[in-house]
C-alpha cells in the first residue's frame, strides 16, 4: 500500500487530515483485554523476562520496562524541532524561541477611554446639574484622526473612544455627564447627536453637568506596556491573547518551534471505515480517529493515513512514503507476538525500533525507535482502543510537547492530582503492573469514580471518562475511599 504525501513545510493548512486519500485511515484493532491483536496471547502470557520463546522478533530477554523508564527513553531521544519564522496566523499553538520586546509604547499616544468631550479641567470646575458649564464645541476627534483641533479656554472637542487626546485638553467628560451637545436645558443624555446633524459638522455648544479631574477617562501613553519592555518570553505558547499582543506591538511574524507533524498509521486487514458496510470479520476503524484527535489536542498537526493490510512489505512502503511529512510517526496494532503482528516484523529487522514489554495494564507491548534518514521518532502502540489511547497519553503526548520545545515544562503532560476512589466495590489490580483505569473526576468532592471495567477493548467506557486512575505496581486491591493519583484528561 502507498498513500499520498504532502509538502513537508509547516505552513498553513497542515492541520487538515490530508485530503480524501489521507483521511481513509485504519485504526488499531479492537480485540481482547490482553492488548494482543488477532487473539495472540502476548500480554496474557508475557513473563518477567519480556521475551517469548519462539518469537523471532522478541529480541534479547530482559526485565519488564517500567512506565517511567520507557518515557525517559523516549524523551532522551526527542529534541525540539528546529526554529522557523512564521507569520502570526500560522504561529498559533507554537512556542516562542526568543524574547519579544516592545518596539513602541502601547498605547502609542494618550487616548480617550469614553465617548464624550475633551475639556480643560478649569472650564468644568464646579459644574452641576443646576449650573452646568457651557462650552463651545470646536470639532470632532475620531480614532485614526490626523490633524487635531486645539482646545482653548471655554472650548471642548467631541471625542470618540480610542481617539487621541487633542492638544490643550486635560480630561474627558463622558457624554452621560453632558446634554450630548443638543443645547437642551433638560440635563444629561446618554447619546451624542449624530455628526451629520450637528450644526456645521460638530460646532455648537455642550452643557457639562459634572466636574472632571485631570487625566479623567484618559488612557496614558505606555499604560499597557512601555517601549523596551518584555512583551513575551521565550518558551511562551502562542494562544489568542499572545497573538493579539504581538499584532498590537506591530510584529507580523515570530521565530518559533513549529507544531510537530504527527502521522498516525494503523494496521489491520479487518478494518473498515465508518460509513462503510461491514463485511464478515471486520470492525470499524476507531483508534486512528482517536489518536489523530489526541495529537491535535496536544498541539500537533495530525495526519491519518489509510489502513495498511497485514503485510510487512506494504507497511514498510507506507512508512517510507510518510516520512517526508512526519516529525513523529505513531503506529497502532501489530506489536505483540501474533503471527500477523506486522509492525514488529516490518520494523525489527533493521534494528531501528525496539519492541519491549512494559509493567503496565493496559498497554504492555510497546515499541520505540528512530527511523529513516532524518531519524524520525516512531512510537508503536498496541492495538486495543483503550491500550492505544492510554499509551498516547503516557508516551506520545509528552513526545509531542518535547518536539514543541515544552519538554522541560510542567505542562508536558496532563495534570496529575490525588483523589479518593468513590463507589462501593473493591478494585483489583495485577501485582507488578501499574494499572490505568478509566474514571470520572468530581472536583467539588475530590473523588474519582471508576467507569467500566479493566478490559482494554471497552471504548464506550473510555468515551464517558475524563480521568485515569493510577494504581501503583505494588497495589493489588483498591478499596473505596483509597486515595490514588489521577490523570485529568479534560
Amino acid at each position: 500500500m502507498s498513500s499520498s504525501t504532502a509538502p513537508s513545510d509547516h505552513g498553513p493548512g497542515e492541520d487538515a487530515t490530508g485530503g480524501a486519500t489521507d483521511d481513509t485511515t485504519g485504526a488499531p484493532r479492537a480485540t481482547d483485554a490482553t492488548d494482543t491483536p488477532h487473539g495472540a496471547s502476548g500480554d496474557a502470557t508475557g513473563d518477567a523476562t519480556g521475551g517469548t520463546p519462539g518469537d523471532p522478533c522478541a529480541g534479547p530477554a530482559r526485565d519488564l520496562w517500567t512506565v517511567d523508564e520507557h518515557l525517559a527513553d523516549i524523551l532522551a531521544a526527542v529534541s525540539p524541532l528546529e526554529p522557523i519564522e512564521l507569520q502570526l496566523p500560522d504561529a498559533q499553538g507554537c512556542v516562542l524561541v526568543e524574547d519579544v520586546t516592545v518596539p513602541v509604547a502601547l498605547p502609542p499616544f494618550d487616548n480617550s477611554s469614553m465617548d464624550g468631550y475633551a475639556v480643560r479641567v478649569a472650564d468644568v470646575a464646579g459644574a452641576s446639574e443646576e449650573f452646568p458649564a457651557v462650552l463651545t464645541v470646536i470639532g470632532d476627534v475620531v480614532a485614526g484622526a490626523g490633524a487635531l483641533p486645539e482646545v482653548g479656554p471655554g472650548q471642548a472637542a467631541r471625542i470618540m473612544t480610542g481617539a487621541p487626546l487633542p492638544p490643550g485638553a486635560e480630561a474627558v467628560v463622558p457624554v452621560e455627564w453632558t446634554d450630548g451637545g443638543t443645547g437642551a436645558e433638560a440635563g444629561a443624555t446618554g447619546t451624542m447627536r449624530p455628526a451629520s446633524t450637528a450644526p456645521e459638522g460638530a460646532a455648537g455648544e455642550v452643557r457639562v453637568h459634572r466636574p472632571a479631574e485631570a487625566r479623567a477617562h484618559v488612557r496614558a501613553r505606555g499604560s499597557d506596556v512601555k517601549a523596551g519592555e518584555l512583551a513575551l518570553a521565550a518558551g511562551t505558547v502562542l494562544g489568542p491573547p499572545q497573538i493579539a499582543l504581538l499584532a498590537a506591538i506591530g510584529r507580523g511574524s515570530v521565530r518559533v518551534h513549529p507544531r510537530p507533524r504527527v502521522v498516525v498509521l494503523s494496521t489491520g486487514s479487518e478494518l473498515a471505515q465508518p460509513g462503510e458496510p461491514l463485511r464478515e470479520g471486520q470492525i470499524y476503524d476507531s483508534n486512528s480517529f482517536a489518536l489523530a484527535a489526541a495529537a491535535r489536542d496536544a498541539g500537533a498537526l495530525a495526519y491519518r493515513v489509510g489502513a495498511v493490510a497485514d503485510d510487512a512489505e506494504s507497511l514498510r512502503a507506507a512508512i517510507e512514503d510518510q516520512l517526508v511529512r512526519a516529525d513523529l510517526l505513531v503506529t497502532t496494532g501489530g506489536v505483540s507476538v501474533g503471527a500477523y503482528d506486522v509492525v514488529k516484523e516490518a520494523l525489527t529487522a533493521d534494528g531501528e525500533v525496539d519492541f519491549r514489554r512494559l509493567a503496565m495494564q493496559p498497554g504492555k507491548p510497546q515499541g520505540f525507535g528512530m527511523i529513516g534518514p532524518d531519524h524520525t521518532p516512531l512510537l508503536a502502540l498496541p492495538g486495543n482502543p483503550v491500550s492505544s489511547y492510554v499509551s498516547f497519553e503516557l508516551f506520545v503526548r509528552p513526545a509531542i510537547r518535547a518536539l514543541m520545545g515544552l519538554g522541560d515544562q510542567p505542562d508536558e503532560r496532563r495534570p496529575w492530582l490525588r483523589a479518593a476512589v468513590a463507589g462501593d466495590r473493591v478494585l483489583s489490580s495485577p501485582a507488578g503492573r501499574r494499572q490505568f483505569l478509566r474514571g470520572t473526576y468530581d472536583a467539588g468532592a475530590g473523588t474519582v469514580t471508576p467507569v467500566g471495567g479493566a478490559g482494554s477493548h471497552l471504548i464506550a467506557a473510555l468515551a464517558h471518562a475524563d480521568a485515569l486512575l493510577v494504581v501503583p505496581e505494588e497495589v493489588t486491591e483498591v478499596k473505596p475511599g483509597t486515595e490514588l493519583e489521577v490523570v485529568l484528561l479534560g
